[in-house]
């Protein structure tokens, strides 16, 4: 005979825990194929224009910012872990959705925001009229990841 109550098991903590280290992981991850992408082709422009440099570090600025997202999420949720049987099995898949929301919005924002970093920081490099349009597109690549913050904060809230 078990000691908890049937919505309350022993293991309904480790989904809550998944959640925040999914959270932490994967925008961790966006941020940082984000950077790295954004990253190189910063280094290639700085060799023909080094007074670009940091007008280009934008796109690298923009990738550190989906992992304060996952960072958040993570953070709430684990500041909501508790043993059970207080820790319900709903609060540990509602809190791995979050985490999973905000950790693969991020994820998907990291490498839109990589990619068009990369590309546009190059073309703006040759052609400087290019540099709003980039802008525009790594707002709408950012934008991405906080839909996934959004969405996170209100399954947190459930």
């Amino acid at each position: 005979m078990s000691t908890f109550p049937e919505d309350a098991p022993i293991y309904g903590p480790f989904f809550g825990v998944m959640g925040a280290a999914s959270a932490i992981i994967f925008s961790a991850l966006g941020a940082a194929y984000g950077t790295a992408k954004s990253g190189t082709g910063i280094a290639a422009m700085s060799v023909m224009r080094p007074e670009l440099i940091m007008k280009s570090i934008i796109p690298v600025v923009m990738a550190g910012i989906i992992a304060i997202y996952g960072l958040v999420v993570a953070v709430l949720i684990a500041g909501n872990l508790d043993e059970p049987p207080k820790y319900r099995l709903y609060n540990g898949f509602v809190h791995l959705g979050a985490g999973l929301a905000v950790g693969f919005s991020g994820l998907a924002a990291g490498f839109a925001i990589g990619i068009v970093g990369d590309a546009g920081v190059r073309g703006t490099a040759q052609q400087p009229r290019l540099f709003v349009g980039m802008i525009l597109i790594l707002i709408f690549a950012e934008v991405l990841g906080l839909y996934g913050l959004i969405v996170a904060i209100y399954l947190y809230t459930k």
